[in-house]
């Protein structure tokens, strides 16, 4: 189906065979399996095209493309698709609802997208600190990934805020390539599982500052220091480190979700390999989906696998 364009009961329509809710790696690459199988797609974004990867300076474990900008890699695959004939629009889903055989999808600017099928892929958004300097080093020495990001800070001293179970393997994967990792946890204990626990303090290069919490992220044009404060008697402390990994968690962007498919305990759309929901024409890729490893390749495959089904879903119905 071409994509079509109309106007009911003053409200624009647009009609195509499958919408796409999320334009990051999964979704664009969703997007360039569909248009290449002959089926029209429209891809609603809410920020930037390429997803969360887009303020990355260097990527250093995608296939082929090692040093990469996340601007460079997202202005291609967005390229890629629009090519391709991808409809990709910077719209805000609010609502995701089934009408018969249709899905419908109503933004905020209220414009309603029809279609045969949908690939939901909003993927999960960071937990952040939300101290002064984090959103101004984004980029530039804080980070959220380390299988991402490390080797970007390789021999230097580095800072990961978390103690849960990405903090803390983290942390071990950053001691392989900085000469110190400083591991900051605002309790006596940690959440994750004990022997990754062990094995963090058996590292020698890993330091740990327990009770502590982040009160502010310095530096000029990169982060050179954090001021640290201790919950017990509030003094305050300042570290030298060239990167901030943030890892205190993410949130799932899956509201749109609840209430038509499964969702598991921390709000991850429950899919097989095959990334078909619970509900018949809706299909998750990428960082929303529960699985036990997020990074853009496999991102591209849940999105390719989806196109696939999607297609295959069309075709059957």
């Amino acid at each position: 189906m071409a994509p079509l364009l109309s106007v009911k009961n003053g409200r624009r329509v647009r009609m195509t065979d499958v919408i796409i809710i999320g334009g990051g790696t999964a979704g664009l690459t969703a997007a360039i399996y569909l248009q290449r199988s002959a089926l029209q797609c429209a891809v609603l974004e809410a920020e930037e095209f390429g997803g969360r990867i887009f303020p990355t300076l260097a990527i250093e474990n995608y296939p082929a493309m090692p040093g990469a900008s996340g601007f460079e890699y997202s202005e291609n695959l967005r390229a890629q698709a629009e090519t391709l004939g991808a409809e990709l629009t910077a719209q805000t889903a609010r609502s995701l609802v089934r009408d018969g055989d249709l899905w419908q999808i109503t933004t905020l600017d209220d414009m309603l997208f029809t279609s045969r099928a949908v690939i939901y892929a909003a993927g999960e958004k960071q937990r952040m600190l939300e101290v002064p300097g984090e959103e101004e080093f984004l980029g530039r020495g804080v980070a959220t990934c380390a299988a991402c990001d490390g080797a970007l800070f390789r021999d230097k001293i580095v800072a990961i805020i978390g103690g849960g179970d990405k903090a803390l393997d983290d942390a071990l994967t950053l001691s392989k390539l900085c000469t110190t990792v400083h591991l900051i946890h605002r309790r006596e204990e940690f959440r994750a599982v004990g022997n990754t626990v062990i094995q963090v303090k058996g590292t020698p290069n890993i330091t740990l500052h327990l009770n502590r919490i982040i009160t502010s992220i310095n530096g000029t044009s990169r982060v050179e220091n954090v001021t640290l404060r201790c919950m017990e008697n509030d003094e305050e402390e300042t570290l030298a480190v060239s990167g901030v990994f943030v890892a205190i968690g993410s949130i799932p962007q899956t509201a749109l979700c609840a209430g038509l498919v499964e969702l598991d305990k921390q709000g991850y759309i429950i899919a097989g390999e095959d990334c078909a929901t619970s509900e018949p024409g809706l299909f998750v890729a990428g960082d929303a989906r529960r699985k036990p490893f997020r990074q853009l390749v496999t991102a591209a495959a849940d999105g390719a696998t989806a196109a696939k089904a999607a297609a295959d879903y069309i075709m059957r119905s």
